[in-house]
C-alpha cells in the first residue's frame, strides 16, 4: 500500500523531485529538470499500483477497491510524472472539448471553458472554486471570460506551484488564488462559493458522492454546480472482458482509481442534494470531428501549426517518437530515469481512450449542472 505523506513532508518531497523546474518557462526543459532518484522512485511507486498478486485480473471489483484505498498517492504520483508532458503536447488546459470543422485546437479548448461558464450562469463578481484546476488554464479563461473570482484546489503541489506562477505571467493574481489541498475533504466554510465547477477532475475520487458532497457543503443555496464527468457510457458492458480492458487501461493511462457509469455518476450527484438540472453526453452530439481527434492521428482536422505540433506529439507516432528520444536521453543520462516508462504508459492511456471513445464505451464530457436547493 502506498505511503500517504503528510502536508510537510510532502512539500519537502515536492521540492526534491521538482526542484528549479517549477520555474522552467518550457515544459520539456522541466521535464529533463528532475531530481533522478526521487523521479526513479516515483515511477515505481505508480506503477506498483496496478500490479496485483501473481498476475490476477487488475480489473476485478477487489483490485479497484485496493486502489481506492490508495487514491492520493495515485493521483500525486500520476500528476508530479505527467505534468510536464501535458503542458509540453497539450497545453495549460488538461482536458477534452468538441471541434467543429475548421476551428483550431486551442480555440475549442477555449469554448470548451466558455460554455461550461456560460451554462453556469457564472457573473462578474462572482466567487468560483475550481476543483481540481491543474495548472489554472480553465480558471484563468474563465475569469477573464466572465470577470469572476476563482478559487482554485488541487492535491499536487507541483502543479498549484505552476498555476501560481501562471496566472502572475498573466497579470491575474488579484483575480485567481490557489490552494493545496484534498477535494475529498474541502476546506472552506459552508456556503462560501456562487458556483463550483469540474473539468475532467472528479474522476479521481474514490467516491462521486462524496466528493459530490463535499462541493454541494461549500456552494451557497441556490447556486450552480456544473461537472465535466469522465464515465463509462450505458453501451460499457461489466461482462464483457475487452470492455473491462478498455476500462483499466483508460484508469491505468489517466491515474484513475475507479472510474464510474454514467448511471452512477447521475445518482451520486442528486444523491448528494443536488436538483439536477441538464445532463448531456457532448460526446454523443453528431460533431463532424471526434473529440478523439488529435490523439487517434485524424490529421485531417488540424488546422494550425499548434494543431500540427498537438498531433505530431500525440499521435501513436508522435508517441513512440517521443519514447524513443526520452529513453535515448534516459540513456545518456540527460533525463531523469522514469522517463520512458512515463511516455509508455501515457502511449497506453492514449490507446485506450481511442478505443472507448471509437466504441461509444467511454466519454469525457458527460455534463452535469447541479442546483443546490435554496431550502435544504
Amino acid at each position: 500500500m502506498a505511503v500517504i505523506l503528510k502536508d510537510g513532508a510532502e512539500m519537502l518531497w515536492t521540492h526534491t523531485l521538482h526542484g528549479k523546474s517549477v520555474d522552467q518557462k518550457t515544459p520539456f526543459f522541466a521535464m529533463l529538470g528532475k531530481n533522478n532518484a526521487a523521479h526513479r522512485e516515483t515511477t515505481n511507486e505508480y506503477v506498483s499500483h496496478w500490479k496485483t498478486e501473481n498476475g490476477a485480473d487488475a480489473t476485478t471489483e477487489e483490485a479497484r477497491n485496493e486502489r481506492r484505498l490508495e487514491y492520493m498517492g495515485v493521483v500525486n504520483n500520476y500528476y508530479d510524472l505527467v505534468t510536464d508532458f501535458y503542458e509540453e503536447a497539450w497545453g495549460q488546459s488538461f482536458h477534452f472539448c468538441r471541434f467543429t470543422i475548421g476551428e483550431p485546437f486551442l480555440q475549442a479548448l477555449t469554448r470548451h471553458e466558455h460554455y461550461l461558464a456560460y451554462k453556469l450562469g457564472i457573473e462578474e463578481g462572482m466567487e468560483v472554486l475550481d476543483v481540481g484546476c491543474g495548472v489554472g488554464g480553465p480558471a484563468r479563461e474563465i475569469a477573464r471570460f466572465t470577470g469572476c473570482q476563482v478559487v482554485g484546489i488541487n492535491n499536487n503541489g507541483y502543479q498549484i506551484t505552476r498555476a501560481s506562477r501562471h496566472a502572475q505571467k498573466a497579470g491575474l493574481e488579484k483575480q485567481i488564488s490557489f490552494f493545496k489541498g484534498d477535494f475529498m475533504h474541502l476546506d472552506f466554510p459552508k456556503d462560501t462559493f456562487d458556483a463550483v465547477y469540474v473539468i475532467e477532475a472528479t474522476v479521481h475520487a474514490p467516491s462521486l458522492q462524496d466528493v459530490y458532497g463535499q462541493i454541494f457543503r461549500v456552494l451557497k443555496p441556490g447556486g450552480r454546480f456544473g461537472v465535466y464527468e469522465w464515465v463509462m457510457t450505458d453501451r460499457f458492458n461489466e461482462s464483457n472482458p475487452e470492455h473491462r480492458a478498455i476500462r483499466l487501461g483508460i484508469e491505468r493511462g489517466n491515474g484513475i482509481v475507479n472510474m464510474r457509469t454514467r448511471t452512477e455518476a447521475i445518482e451520486a450527484i442528486e444523491a448528494a442534494g443536488f436538483v439536477l438540472e441538464y445532463q448531456d453526453d457532448l460526446a454523443e452530439r453528431q460533431d463532424p470531428v471526434p473529440w478523439y481527434y488529435p490523439i487517434a492521428g485524424e490529421w485531417q482536422h488540424a488546422r494550425t501549426m499548434w494543431d500540427m505540433f498537438t498531433m505530431l506529439r500525440m499521435t501513436k507516432f508522435g508517441r513512440g517518437a517521443m519514447g524513443n528520444l526520452l529513453w535515448t536521453l534516459e540513456t545518456m543520462r540527460i533525463a531523469p530515469p522514469g522517463s520512458f516508462q512515463t511516455a509508455s504508459e501515457l502511449a497506453s492511456g492514449a490507446d485506450a481512450l481511442v478505443k472507448g471513445g471509437t466504441l461509444g464505451l467511454f466519454t469525457p464530457m458527460y455534463l452535469m449542472i447541479g442546483r443546490k436547493p435554496r431550502v435544504i
